[in-house]
């Protein structure tokens, strides 16, 4: 998570935001997790919600997915993506949503949503009203 999130100073900090503050809104992970090698490496993981609105009804939402550069091109954030489908079929979603940033380094995560059948659906449009830090603070 620390290579998508860069602002993410340490493993307490990431572990304290999440279990106070986006677990009890219903926030969940799931990881990738090879066979080989001890101790157990997550390569890859994906932060997830399910949510409600008019404009999506009931809906999965990934907030995360990230993959550990060296393991990028393996397969594991589309393994993700399959799980996180059968997931939303589970949960009674009718679609699944993720945003993506845009820039010339997102071109292979763009490939890997379109390949995977996600489609540009719309704009998201952002207006900054403070500074934001996962710090709780």
């Amino acid at each position: 998570m620390k290579e998508l999130r860069l602002g993410l100073s340490s493993l307490e900090e990431f572990v304290q935001h999440v279990d106070q503050v986006q677990r009890p809104t219903g926030y969940r992970l799931v990881a990738a997790v090879p066979d080989e090698g001890v101790p157990a490496v997550a390569v890859a993981v994906a932060g997830f919600r399910l949510g409600e609105n008019l404009a999506w009804g009931r809906h999965l939402y990934v907030d995360d997915l990230s993959t550990l550069s060296a393991a990028r091109g393996q397969g594991h954030a589309r393994a993700l993506l399959e799980w996180l489908h059968i997931e939303a079929e589970h949960l009674g979603c009718h679609q699944v949503h993720h945003d993506s940033g845009v820039g010339p380094n997102r071109t292979a995560a763009h490939r890997l949503y379109l390949n995977a059948g996600y489609r540009t659906s719309s704009h998201h449009f952002t207006h900054d009203i403070s500074p934001w830090s996962p710090s709780p603070d």
